[in-house]
């Protein structure tokens, strides 16, 4: 009995609100989107320096790319990425994919996924994004 209790414990901490994950807005002068964070400690950190602006560039037609003001920590990287995938390709290089592929090593930490039409950025050349945590 006390084993299925720690279990219907674990179980409902681990569904529960401790897996709620913290929501982003995503906005420019070309629309807005809401992202997911994942529920690592750079995405946290990453979330502690929300509101916050960043200048973004097209690279290789897949991706928007930016710098943060403040390095994230370092985590597990992978290559393969998404449609929507937030990641850090160094430790203050944040970047949104816009269309899905893979990347060199080291790879990316993954910070998120977009929920939202990312195709927004899905056009050559610079833009101001503002990341902000939603209510």
């Amino acid at each position: 009995m006390k084993a299925l209790l720690l279990a219907a414990a674990f179980t409902f901490g681990v569904i529960g609100p401790a897996m709620a994950q913290d929501r982003i807005r995503i906005s420019s002068n070309w629309g807005e989107v809401t992202a997911e964070l994942a529920g690592n400690d750079a995405a946290k950190a990453l979330a502690r320096m929300l509101p916050l602006t960043v200048e973004m560039t097209d690279h290789l037609r897949q991706e928007k790319t930016g710098y943060l003001p403040a390095a994230l920590p370092e985590l597990t990287r992978q290559r393969d990425f998404s449609v929507g995938t937030l990641g850090l390709w160094s430790s203050t290089h944040f970047v949104i994919y816009y269309r899905g592929g893979s990347v060199p090593s080291p790879g990316i930490i993954v910070l998120g996924q977009v929920i939202g039409d990312v195709s927004i950025f899905d056009r050559p050349g610079p833009v101001t994004v503002r990341l902000e945590r939603t209510e």
